[in-house]
Formats: C-alpha cells, structure tokens, sequence
C-alpha cells in the first residue's frame, strides 16, 4: 500500500532522525515530490544525499507554493526557540504538526505557533529507517481524526506505532525507546570488546556480538514468550550461561544500570522541556 497523506510534507531537520523517518517515508511510498526539506543546520553532503532521494531541498518557505499537509519538526531541542517562529507563517488551516523533538512540549510549541494549531507529539527511534522503530504519539485537542490518520500513517510507515493520552509519559518513552537503541549498540560494542579480550580476533568478535545482538532481538520479536522465559531457556543450570548471568544479574549488575540509565534519560528529557 502506497503512503499517501493527502498534501505536501515539510520535513524540518534532516539528521540521524529525520534522516531516518524520510526514508523510512519514501521506502513506504510517499512520493517523493511532494516532499520539501529545509534543515537549518545543513552540512553541504546532506544537500546530495537529499536530493539524490527526490525530495525538494529548500531554503526559503516560500518556495513552497502549498502550505503542508504535515509539518516535520525534527530539529535539535536547543534549536527549537529560534526555528519555530519562521515556520508559522508556513502553516495553513489545515497544516499538522507532528514533533518528534525531545523533551519539547505541546505548550512550548503553541508559544511560538499559536494555540490554535494541530500538534502530535512523537517519540519515534532510529530503527525507522528500516521499517523496524516505534513510535509514541500524542495529539494535542486541536487535532482532527484526518490530522491524527495522516501521522499515524507517517510513524507506521517507519515501524509500530501507539499513541498515549497522556503527554507526561513521553519522557519515559525517551528514556525507554527513543534512547533505547544507543543501549543496545552499546551492548554489541562491549560482547565486541569481551570478545576481543578473551582471544578472539576483532572481525569474528564484531561478527559474533552483531548476529548474536541481532538474532536475539529477531527471536524476542517473533516469540510470544516473555524475555525472562527465553532467557530461561537458555540458560542451562550450572552451565556457562548461568555463570555469566550470576554477573551480569548481580546486585550492581545490568538490571541497577539499565534502571539508572533509564532514569537519566527520562530526566534530562523533562529538564530539555523546561
């Protein structure tokens, strides 16, 4: 089934996540004519890869000759303040803002847009740009159920997508998925390292911790068991994966530094709010 969101897209920020919802658009289906790209940060290569994808580059708004269906908001939280306030004048009646910038509220945003304008909050995460993230969303009172359909269909086409009643909520999403892949790479990073250190050379090592990261999270994904059950049934009693475990799950082990990082996260995404 092709994207189709019924009017033009304005994609504001074209990093790592930006970057990564647009192909994940485009792979999806969306046309890529109907796409206008205005990053205010832009190094000169991101002007090729973007264009080398189909989609309008654009410096001045008013190069836009429809106002968006949706407007992308996917630039730095510092930046936020300084890039809002040109970008009302490219809002039309109908024009939907979907925000996937960290820690910025519904309220920040309606300071410089207006009361009056349709806002949907996101956290999605980098795995979008191969049809595998997800995505939380909330609407703010001015959105429609077109307005809200033309969003959902946008994060779906990048992975699954719920949506929350709850706008509070979205920092803890931040720390749990939106941070979340960073955690895993890390994870891959240091099985790469032990690898390393117990004798292996670093391209079987790196081959090693990558499938197995990989394959593990494929396995989780199509099972219906819980991941304490499928860690179970790995683990062997009094065999090595239990002598890792007793490790790994120790009283200052994995679960205390995920539940801190977590936190961190959640906490810096409430401060970035304020």
């Amino acid at each position: 089934m092709t994207l189709e969101i019924g009017g033009p897209l304005l994609l504001v920020g074209a990093g790592k996540m930006g970057g990564a919802l647009l192909t994940g658009w485009l792979d999806g289906g969306l046309d890529p004519d109907s796409v206008f790209v205005r990053d205010p940060a832009a190094p000169d290569i991101l002007s090729d890869e973007v264009r080398d994808k189909g989609v309008h580059l654009i410096e001045n708004l008013a190069d836009m000759r429809t106002p968006p269906r949706v407007m992308v908001l996917a630039v730095k939280p510092q930046m936020i303040d300084e890039v809002l306030p040109p970008l009302k004048t490219a809002l039309g009646t109908d024009t939907v803002v979907l925000s996937i910038v960290a820690g910025k509220t519904v309220a920040a945003m309606e300071c410089h847009l207006g009361s009056d304008v349709a806002i949907v909050r996101s956290v999605p995460n980098t795995p979008a740009a191969v049809g595998r993230g997800i995505s939380v969303a909330y609407s703010s009172a001015n959105v429609n159920d077109d307005q809200r359909e033309a969003c959902d269909g946008l994060l779906q086409a990048a992975g699954v997508v719920t949506w929350t009643d709850d706008e509070a909520h979205l920092d803890a999403v931040t720390g749990v998925s939106g941070s979340g892949p960073a955690y895993i790479f890390l994870m891959a990073e240091c099985l790469e390292e032990a690898g390393v250190d117990a004798g292996l050379d670093r391209e079987l090592a790196r081959q090693l911790a990558r499938e197995t990261v990989s394959g593990a999270g494929e396995l989780l994904r199509q099972s219906d068991e819980a991941a304490s059950i499928l860690r179970e049934n790995v683990t062997s009693p009094k065999g090595t994966t239990a002598e890792a475990l007793k490790i790994l799950m120790g009283s200052e082990g994995l679960q205390e530094l995920v539940s801190r990082a977590v936190k961190a996260a959640t906490q810096r995404s409430r401060e970035l709010s304020s």
